[in-house]
């Protein structure tokens, strides 16, 4: 009896299985429902989640038995194969898994659909591209009369479609219109325009440069009022800073302690200098205030 009961004994029993380490991080543990539903993955072939500490995917080691607990695997913050790595604080911390695989599942598919729907499918129609104007039409709105006449002259005598010449070559004078080449007809045309329109922007110009010049006027006169309002504080505090300068340096050239430090000749006459021009500096601003 004894002897079936010592082979029974050993033989190796079933036992629970936990997780391999022991250690647990020091930091609280992490509850799964407070993360975003993007920053965990409950899908069992690759649970995992994203470390708070590093922001990086780290799994989860799950225990097959409810006693034991979820917790992070001990991962480092740097790139793989790097040299002397530091290990996260978040390694071995524990998980707390208070989320359901299938809630989770439903509150991802929200969240894709609520974003596709914020995307605009409305088709952006392309503008379409004007034609560019042409030479002339740019040109009409910068010639002026004289600027036009002459193009137009200079146009006449280098072609000899729109010029009509002597035998020697001469150019006598310009042909009609209608028997001109293109370039002649729309210098042609150009020249006419402005000349037509030459009375009214002469007026128009002259109207701005008259608005222009009663502007300057009221900008001045108003400048001269409001320094008519605060000129007499101005001469003031001119005045009283060069009495004070002037004070200061008298009583430099001339001190009223005996123990005071003399002065050289030459700053005697630099100082001298000073007075004279602050004296003069002063006068002036007395007759300005008469």
């Amino acid at each position: 009896m004894s002897t079936a009961l010592r082979e029974v004994e050993t033989v190796s029993r079933e036992r629970k299985r936990r997780t391999r380490s022991r250690t647990i991080s020091r930091l609280n543990p992490l509850v799964v429902s407070t993360l975003q539903p993007h920053e965990y993955d409950l899908d069992p072939a690759c649970i995992s989640l994203v470390c708070p500490s590093c922001r990086t995917w780290v799994p989860i080691r799950v225990a097959a038995t409810e006693r034991a607990t979820a917790k992070l695997v001990p991962h480092h913050t740097e790139p793989a194969g790097t040299e002397d790595p530091v290990r996260c604080p978040g390694s071995h911390r524990l998980v707390v898994i208070n989320v359901d695989r299938e809630t989770w599942r439903h509150r991802l598919e929200e969240g894709v659909a609520e974003t596709n729907g914020r995307r605009s499918d409305r088709v952006v129609r392309k503008p379409q591209a004007k034609p560019a104007p042409a030479v002339m039409q740019i040109l009409a709105g910068t010639v002026d009369d004289k600027t036009a006449r002459k193009l137009d002259e200079a146009h006449v005598r280098g072609c000899s479609i729109c010029s009509v010449r002597d035998d020697k070559g001469r150019t006598l004078r310009a042909t009609d219109v209608a028997s001109r080449c293109a370039d002649g007809r729309r210098l042609a045309q150009l020249a006419a325009h402005t000349k037509r329109l030459a009375p009214a922007r002469r007026k128009a110009q002259l109207d701005r440069e008259d608005w222009n010049d009663r502007w300057a006027w009221g900008m001045r006169l108003l400048h001269e009022q409001q320094w008519d309002q605060h000129a007499k504080k101005v001469g003031d505090a001119d005045l009283q800073r060069v009495d004070d300068a002037l004070a200061a340096l008298i009583q430099t050239l001339n001190p009223h302690k005996a123990d005071a430090p003399q002065l050289t000749d030459w700053e005697r006459a630099d100082l001298m200098s000073a007075i004279t021009l602050l004296a003069t500096r002063q006068e002036q601003l007395k007759r300005r205030r008469r």
